[in-house]
């Protein structure tokens, strides 16, 4: 079975991502093709509940708007997706080859998952590409499709500033939530 047969209940999003080419050298971005994670609810022993999301990336992960680009730096950055258009981005690409696992450790206690703006994030700290320790926001939001879990990765940037105040919720409860049609937790 392919993928997109396996994930054909994806709807809104790419589904498997086209490599972007510069100068003949080749970005593979495969590691954001949609992929299923199951997580195992283990707070109560004696009822562990698995949780099966099925997983998607946006084009957020690897671009970035930059005002310091020339037209003719932009146009040979530019990488065309479906719903936008947005210049590919080095950093935000080396960083993203890390969001599969990134995502995979959500209900992990190590994991922070905090509520702050239009949706979830979930803070990691992360080694950039020079060598460097930075936050890294994993903006990602949840929902149903067609009766399937669904989590998609909108945004994930390093953060430069420090974190600030943030509001904490379990990822667990984020999705016992979403399976039972209950509001999702709120800051």
């Amino acid at each position: 079975m392919n993928m997109v047969e396996r994930f054909n209940t994806v709807k809104t999003e790419v589904i498997k991502w086209r490599d972007f080419t510069l100068n003949s050298e080749i970005y593979d971005l495969s590691h954001l093709n949609a992929h299923s994670v199951e997580y195992l609810d283990n707070r109560d022993e004696n009822n562990l509940i698995p949780y099966k999301f099925i997983v998607t990336y946006g084009l957020h992960c690897f671009t970035k708007e930059l005002q310091e680009l020339t037209k003719e730096e932009s146009q040979l950055l530019m990488y065309n997706a479906p719903r936008e258009s947005r210049p590919f981005n080095f950093e935000r690409y080396y960083l993203s080859k890390q969001l599969p696992e990134i995502i995979k450790a959500l209900g992990q206690s190590t994991t922070l998952v905090c509520h702050a703006g239009y949706g979830n994030y979930a803070i990691v700290k992360v080694v950039d590409s020079e060598g460097v320790e930075v936050d890294y926001f994993v903006v990602f939001r949840v929902f149903k499709e067609t009766k399937k879990l669904r989590l998609h990765v909108t945004s994930a940037y390093p953060k430069d500033e420090g974190i600030g105040k943030i509001k904490k919720v379990n990822f667990f409860v984020i999705a016992k939530n979403l399976l039972n049609n209950k509001k999702l937790p709120k800051p």
